[in-house]
């Protein structure tokens, strides 16, 4: 294992997050405190619970999620498509690097970049609504292999993109939807059944249901599915990385 590459690559894009901190952080906590402002505020004026717990505090793990998986699919994407738009992943191709060490690199980055932008709206929450956390060591769980997965899905992304429009299609044609669409803002057992039903063939459901579980203690499906979807996806993503560069699919073409 070479850590050297690794930790270079590490470092360098994590310079890049603090350089851009105003679009990187900034933005992504005033984006959710509005969400707090208007769906805490205005809808929680006329809900006042949800399955037991107050509504504002009810999407808290949504709303973290929402964030934490956009910003880690794209923080990844932007890291390794940056090096293919400028021809310089040619030279990180010839290093005496594999491609574990490239993908710990970029992908380690941006899930401590999403990681770091989830822990503050954690923080920006509690000074907006009355919050507990029922697990805190399965809600760290859940967040670090959350930040992971959506990183490597987002390097598989940044290596696929042909262009910068591309490269924004799937977080917000695809990752977004099936996060407001995932209970992220509602319970799944709020649904009519068909819905119900329906619901429970989007991913994104047994992720928000999972780290909601550990906020409060209950969740639309069993925590179990949660750890085994988010585990299959995590595997998948790695799977489709090696074949990648195996084949140089995308990087050599």
């Amino acid at each position: 294992m070479n850590l050297v590459a690794v930790r270079s690559i590490y470092r360098f894009e994590m310079a890049r997050f603090f350089r851009t901190i105003t679009q990187s952080l900034v933005s992504p906590v005033l984006s959710t405190s509005l969400y707090f402002v208007v769906f805490g505020t205005a809808i929680g004026s006329r809900i006042n619970e949800v399955e037991g717990v107050s509504y504002g505090a009810f999407i808290v793990p949504g709303l973290i999620m929402l964030s934490v998986m956009t910003q880690a699919t794209t923080n990844a994407s932007f890291g390794i498509y940056f090096p293919k738009f400028t021809g310089t992943i040619y030279e990180l191709l010839s290093a005496p690097v594999n491609f574990l060490e490239i993908t710990l690199g970029y992908v380690g980055a941006a899930a401590t970049k999403a990681l770091f932008i989830g822990t503050i709206i954690l923080i920006t929450a509690f000074f907006f609504v009355d919050l507990t956390i029922a697990h805190p060591f399965a809600m760290i769980a859940f967040l670090i292999l959350t930040c992971v997965s959506f990183a490597l899905l987002g390097f598989i992304i940044g290596i696929w993109a042909g262009n910068f429009e591309q490269l924004q299609l799937i977080p917000l044609l695809v990752i977004t939807p099936l996060v407001f669409l995932g209970g992220s803002f509602y319970s799944v057992s709020m649904l009519p059944p068909v819905w119900q039903t329906i619901t429970m063939f989007n991913p994104v459901v047994y992720l928000i249901s999972g780290f909601r579980w550990a906020f409060f203690g209950q969740a639309d499906v069993p925590i179990g599915l949660s750890l085994l979807a988010i585990a299959f996806f995590t595997a998948a993503c790695v799977t489709a990385i090696w074949w990648i560069f195996r084949t140089g699919w995308r990087i050599r073409q």
